[in-house]
Formats: structure tokens, sequence, C-alpha cells
């Protein structure tokens, strides 16, 4: 494998260009562009040589182009000499429909001028065909496509891995000599990119004359990984990044100079007079929300408090909403009939939005390449400069985006996470290969390992999944769990088994779960309302979350009946849009801590007006900012300490109820912390018999013991080790909601559980059912089956961070970090704050805690006076 990263000087001349242009396309793109891009003089030629590429650019620089000038150039060569055949050259695949929509109107509008052109000058030029074929793709288009192939295709992962099933539509594909793969960043760190790897993998296996790979997407590290992911296990390929020439404005807002002290009600104001000013000086404004009930309630409350300046020209996008508003929403954008759209996540990707000038963060977007995906949506154009505002409401926040913004102006990316062995994807792929012929098992699993997601894949792994696949498991026949390939094993052969398997995999292919919403009832059957079954995953027995405006506690759950009991008296412990929260990176996560290190070092060295001046010269801060963050770190270190990088601080807090907290500063981001206190929240449970609360945020967690209920906490922290922890988690998720959620997920994908038979679709209620009696009987026969395996296996890497959660503690153990215990106290340090009320975040008593952090504030400052 050869990964090479393309500088300045490898860049091609535009007179070289356009030696190996046809006229025609030479003379349309002139008149529509005064040159090259950046991208397009590095990826052009190097497609043109049939070379690998990954292109890594900013939108608006003419990326999409670099990848199809040189294919229509070649079309257009071929349809001029009458050369061109009914067959598919290029194939692109993109994770949005949306997107796909949008390539096909950006190829048929050049296509159809370059046509102009050419009966202008009496050329005759044979049709060049572009389709696409989605879900959404019709019967008669279907059936047009098989008769007349496009000669440039385009899909969606899930729609290409049927494609490779279909028996005439699959010799179509066996002739390509393109393939794009857009948008890639959005693909390679979930399992909707592992599929499309496989999908990869499968296609170019049958074909003689291997295609040219080209990715292309926003800025994304590490950049060697994902030209890894692109081009396979044995590939080779050149990597273009020209993020660095995309200029950027960006700074963190404070709608208020005071974040602790200013009342609720004057921070709301504030706020929504910050935003009004800021989209009124700028022609379009997208902001960002983290969440799809915060887009929501920005939407809602920037026209009540502004009126009819807003009426008509505001909208939200977001994933919860239908196709149909979606689309009206991007095309209002387009034509520029928009003052401003709020969004969760759903905008970050690469469709066509038009002139954008301001892109607003509500937050912290929790990693740099996602700020840098969002800020890039404004400043359309390469020359532009992307002009972004963070705004932020909290110390904590203040904190992570000072870090965020510093870094994402020095050119820093947080690394993606590119999931390894998928068990559950690997057994649809198994099958989809069962159905292209009868394989020889070493050939199969050959093909396998060339997808990079697969490369370190044991072929005893792999064998497990086949067994399983050819009916290991009979004794589950009556729970409708059938072979679905056939498996000799003297022959060491395999190949497709029953007449409905085309069907079922047809209908059953792809990675996304069905989702559905969880009833809620009290113990004595009382229907209370709905829940989503993404936050049904995040709760744990005796969690308290707000329903209606009433606080419940959660009891349990079968299927998606979630039985509660009143808790009226007591605040809520899980904020309902908790769920929806972006995890901090594990990168940015280090770099905070690197920067409390540093300020605990510079606090002793400096006078307050001096490491004021610091933050405001090298952190980018305003006087407010760079004040309030002085104030936060100082407080923190005169009450009890900073802790850094290598020092961890654990400290010990009796609360109101007489509960004793061990608090865990340890700012690794929530997936570590989540690994890590389950882990140590489970030896806790063991050792001391005792029930425990687990409250987790990106800078650390607090397990809550019963009231009354005392430990040493030394005798804690060296009972999670790098060799324990994994057993630790199995143990500790094992009957969890998200264990049985994810069982469930893993199932389906597998075809254990099928979603869809003979036109008939399985309701979610209807699989979590089959779920629970599976997984029991599974867990019997087999606890180490190929689902149990998976589940844990996507819960600990995917969900969590078990790799980094690893690696915290190996330092621990190396002592390279230390704990540092401090001792129990009936008020919590600064920094434990937000830790200890996030449980209280919800937006309905969001006044509520403001007054509690101003109360602990006051009694931490009385504290560092010697007052108490």
């Amino acid at each position: 494998m050869s990964i090479n990263f393309l500088e300045e000087k490898d860049a091609y001349d535009t007179e070289d260009i356009k030696k190996i242009l046809d006229p025609l396309v030479l003379e349309w793109f002139f008149s529509k562009f005064e040159d090259f891009t950046p991208p397009q003089k590095f990826s052009v030629m190097e497609i043109h040589k049939r070379r690998n590429i990954l292109v890594s650019s900013p939108t608006g620089s003419g990326k999409t182009l670099s990848s199809f000038l040189t294919i229509l150039n070649e079309l257009v060569i071929l349809a001029r000499n009458d050369m061109l055949e009914d067959k598919v050259y290029a194939l692109y695949v993109s994770p949005l429909k949306a997107l796909n929509n949008d390539i096909h109107k950006n190829l048929e509008e050049p296509l159809k001028e370059i046509y102009e052109l050419a009966k202008n000058k009496g050329i005759k030029l044979k049709k060049i065909r572009v389709g696409k074929r989605t879900g959404d793709t019709t019967q008669s288009e279907r059936s047009q496509q098989l008769r007349k192939p496009p000669h440039i295709f385009i899909t969606t992962p899930e729609s290409l891995a049927i494609m490779l099933v279909a028996p005439k539509l699959s010799l179509v594909l066996r002739e390509i000599q393109f393939l794009i793969v857009d948008e890639i960043h959005a693909l390679a760190e979930n399992k909707r990119g592992v599929h499309l790897s496989l999908s990869i993998e499968r296609l170019v296996h049958h074909i003689e004359n291997k295609p040219v790979r080209i990715g292309l997407s926003a800025t994304i590290s590490p950049l060697e990984e994902v030209a890894k992911y692109l081009v396979g296990s044995n590939g080779s390929c050149n990597i273009v990044d020209i993020n660095y020439m995309k200029k950027i404005d960006l700074k963190v807002v404070s709608p208020v100079p005071d974040m602790i002290y200013t009342p609720y009600n004057e921070v709301q104001d504030k706020l929504y007079k910050t935003l009004d000013d800021l989209i009124q000086k700028h022609k379009t404004t997208i902001i960002f929300t983290n969440t799809r009930s915060g887009t929501e309630r920005i939407v809602h409350n920037l026209k009540e408090k502004f009126g009819k300046k807003y009426e008509g020209v505001i909208e939200t996008h977001h994933g919860s909403l239908s196709r149909d508003v979606r689309l009206g929403v991007e095309d209002k954008l387009k034509k520029g009939e928009l003052k401003c759209v709020v969004t969760s996540t759903s905008l970050e990707l690469g469709i066509d939005v038009g002139y954008v000038d301001l892109v607003i963060l509500l937050g912290s977007p929790k990693s740099i390449a996602r700020a840098l995906q969002r800020i890039g949506r404004a400043g359309h154009r390469l020359s532009d400069v992307s002009k972004g505002r963070i705004i932020v409401m909290d110390r904590d926040d203040l904190v992570e985006c000072t870090i965020l913004t510093k870094e994402a102006r020095e050119g820093f990316i947080d690394r993606i996470h590119i999931p390894e062995n998928s068990l559950d994807i690997l057994a649809q792929h198994i099958i989809g290969m069962s159905l292209e012929k009868n394989w020889e098992i070493k050939e199969m699993f050959g093909v396998v390992k060339e997808s990079y997601n697969y490369r370190n894949l044991d072929f005893k792994e792999f064998m497990n999944v086949v067994r399983y696949l050819s009916g290991k498991y009979v004794d589950l026949e009556d729970r409708n769990v059938y072979a679905k390939i056939w498996y000799d094993e003297e022959k060491g052969v395999v190949g497709k088994k029953g007449r409905n398997i085309r069907m079922i995999y047809a209908t059953n292919v792809g990675t996304i779960p069905d989702e559905s919403s969880a009833k809620v009832y009290t113990m004595d059957n009382e229907y209370l309302g709905s829940i989503d079954e993404g936050f049904l995953e995040s709760l744990k027995k005796g969690d308290r979350f707000v329903l209606g405006g009433r606080t419940y506690e959660f009891r349990f759950a079968r299927s998606l009946k979630v039985r509660v009991q009143k808790a009226y008296d007591r605040e809520p412990t899980v904020p309902a849009w908790f769920s929806e929260m972006l995890p901090l990176s594990f990168d940015l996560a280090l770099k905070i801590n690197k920067f409390r290190a540093y300020m605990d070092k510079v606090l002793n060295e400096k006078t307050r007006e001096e490491v004021i001046g610091i933050l405001k010269k090298d952190y980018y801060l305003d006087e407010n900012s760079a004040k309030a963050l002085y104030s936060y770190m100082d407080e923190q270190k005169k009450y009890l300490k900073i802790g850094t990088h290598t020092s961890i601080l654990v400290e010990g807090y009796i609360d109101e109820l007489n509960r004793e907290n061990i608090i865990f500063h340890t700012l690794f981001g929530r997936r570590v912390n989540d690994a890590l206190s389950r882990a140590y929240g489970h030896v806790l449970m063991k050792k001391y018999k005792t029930n425990v609360k687990i409250m987790v945020s990106d800078n650390g967690f607090d397990l809550i013991l019963p009231s009354n209920k005392r430990i040493q906490t030394v005798n804690l922290l060296n009972e999670v080790t790098p060799e324990n922890i994994r057993d630790l988690l199995k143990e500790a998720l094992e009957g969890t909601e998200i264990f049985k959620r994810r069982f469930r997920h893993v199932a389906t994908r597998s075809f254990m559980i099928l979603r869809s038979y003979k036109g008939k679709h399985k309701s979610v209620g209807r699989q979590n059912v089959n779920a629970f009696f599976l997984y029991h009987a599974l867990k019997k026969i087999d606890p180490d089956s190929p689902v149990i395996k998976e589940t844990f296996r996507e819960i600990m890497e995917d969900v969590m961070d078990i790799h980094n959660a690893v690696k915290v503690l190996e330092n621990l153990e190396k002592h390279r970090w230390h704990f540092y215990l401090a001792s129990k106290s009936h008020l919590p340090s600064p920094f434990a704050h937000n830790i200890v009320l996030m449980g209280h975040a919800d937006s309905i008593i969001m006044s509520n805690k403001k007054e509690m952090i101003k109360l602990l504030h006051r009694q931490v400052l009385r504290k560092i006076r010697g007052e108490i």
C-alpha cells in the first residue's frame, strides 16, 4: 500500500490540463470559469492518468467538478468519435439522496450546454446519459436503466448493495472505469461506510481493469486512514489537502459579561438579541444547534420576540422533518429567499445551499472537524472567508470553545474512528456474495480482507459468521432463525440457500435500524405519553426524567412499553435531550487538558492582568470572555486543584441528601467517560454490595452512593485496569436498555430478525419481542455467537470509546498519569458544578439550575475567602 500527499509543486499547470481536454469541454469550462481551482489543478490530470485520489477541500472549491471534469471529458471524446457504448463508465456514491439529486442536476446542466456548443458547431455527439438509483427510483426507470444503462450512474450505499445482487444490473457495473465516493467523511466513521467498503471490494473483485477510485471529503483527519478506507487494504492513493487555503473568521461570543449572576431571563433576552443582531447584519445565516428540540425552540422564540421580521424568512431543517419539507427549505435557501435557517446536523453535508455569509454555532460542536464543516457552509468560494460565531452560555462551554477556536485557526483536526470487524455487516455481505455465485471459502475471505475495515479480521471469526448463517442454530428454528446460505465444509464452498433469499436480502439489506417511540406507563398502568427510543437507550433504573411537565422515575422496560413511578417532588437526573448530545472528541479533550495544565502553571507565575492579556492575545478572546475564563481557573485552583493532562482529580462530595458523590474529573469526552464510569460503577456495586447512580458528561463522571453509604475512595481507584475493563463492561452492560436495543439492531442487520418478509413489515415492537427471546435463547446455546459478540463490540467501540479508555488506564498503570484524591467535602469544586447539576439541565428547569449554580458559586467564594 502506498499513500502519498501531493504538495504544491505537484499541481499541474493550466496549459497542461488544457491539452487533455476536448475542445468542446474546454470552451464550455472557460465560458463558466476563469481558471481551474486548486483541487482541479491537482486531480484532473491524476484521474486522467488513472491514479486513485482523495480530495479534501472546503465547500465551494470546485471539489465535485474536479472529480467529474475528467469523466465528462472522456465521455465527450468517446461520443464525438461514435465510440460511446451502452455501459456504465462512472459510478458515483454519496450518503444522501438530496446530494444525489443535486449532482444529477449539476451534471445535466453542463452536458446540456456542451451539446448546445456542439450543435452550433455542427458536431454530432452521441447522447451521454446520467441516471440515478435510490429507493425513490420508479420501476419504469429501473427497467430503462437495464435497457440503456446510464454512462454516469448515481446511487447510495444501500442501493449499490442491492444492485450487486441483481443478476442483470450487476453485470452492467462490471466495466466501470471511475468510482467516486462523495462526502467520504460522513461514511468512513460509521457502519454505512463499512457496508459501502465491502460493496466496493465485491464490485471491484469482478472487474479486470480496476477502476480509479476518487474520494471527496470535507475537513477530516487522519487523511491517511481515510485514503486507506477508500482504496482498500492493498491499494495506493494520492491525497490532495487544500483546506489550509480557506480563510476562516471564527470567534467566541458571550451574550452577557457575567455567566453566573446575570438573571436567567436576562440571559435569554440577550441571547436572542445577539442572534437577531448577527442575522440582520448578514444576508443569509445558518444557525447550528446541537439538538433537534433546540432547533425548534430557537425558531419559535425568534418569531415570538421579533414578530413579523421573521415571518416567511426563517425555517427549521432537521432529520425529524419530512423529506418534502426539507427539500422545500433547501430550495428556498438556494434561491436566496430565506434570511435564516436553524438546523441540528442535517445541513453539515455538501448539499448546495447557495450563498451563506454567516454560520452561528449555539454551543460547542464538540469537534474541530465538525466546527470547520459547519463554518465552511459560509463563504461559498475558496477565496471567500468562512465566517463563524460560537455563542457560549456557561464556563465549561467557554473553555471548550476557546481551545476549539484556537486549534481550528492553527490547523489542528481531531481524528475520526473507523469501525473494524463489524460482524453484522459481514453477515449481510456473505449472504449478498452467496447470491452472486458459489464461492470457495478462501476466495470469499480474501475479498472481505480487501476492505480496510476488515484488514485485521481473523479467519476463525469469519468462519463463525459463515457457520451461523449456514444453520448452526437449529435450536432457534422455532424462532424463525433459518439458514440463509449453505456451506460444504469438505469442499470449502459457500452458496445461497432457498428460493426466497434474494427477496429477503433486497428487502432487509442496510445498516440504519428501524426506530420507534416507546409508550410510557405508570406502575398501575396509567398511560402518560411516549419517549424516543434513543432516549430510552440512555435510561438506567432509578433515572428521573421530565414528561409532560412532570418528573417520573424509570423502573424498567419490556419491548417498547416503559414503566415509571411518579417523582413529582424530585429533580430529573436525565435531561430530555440527553440522547441527542454530541460527544466531545478525545483529541480535543486532550487539548483542553493541556490548556488546564498551562493555566495551572501560568496562574503561579503571572498577575491577573498578565494572564487576561495572554488569553486575549493568544486565544482570540474578548475582554469579558478572558475575565470569565481567568476567574473560572483561578477559583478552581484556589479552592482545590485544577488537575492537568497527567493528573486526574477525584473529589468526594456529600450532597444535600447525604449521599456520597465520587466525582472523577476525567476530561476525555463522554464516549470514554461512559466506558470508565460503567466499569468503576460496576466495581463499586459488586465490591460494596450497593446500588450506584452514574452521571456522565464530557468533563467527567459522578458515582452516587445511597444515602449514608460511605466508602474509602482510594480502595476503588486501582480496581479498573486495562486488562479487566472489557470484562467489567460486559458484566455491567448485560440487561441494560442500551444492550437490548443494540442487540436488536445487530440481530436485524445480521438477518437473525427479518424486518420485512413477503411484503409484510415487522413493527419495531415485534422486533423487540423477538430480540428479547432470541437473546436469552442464544445466550444459552452460544454466548460467544457473532450476534452477541458484535453487540458488545458496537457498544464498546462505536458508541463508547474503549480504545482510548484503555489508553487512559495504561497511562495510570504505568505512572505516566496519576490520580489526585481530594478529601471529602460538603461543597463541590467549581469544575464539578456542571457535572453535579447536569441532570438539572432540562429546559423546563433551566432557571432553577441557574440559581443552584449561583448558590454553589457564592459558597465556593466564601470558602476561598475563609468565611466558611
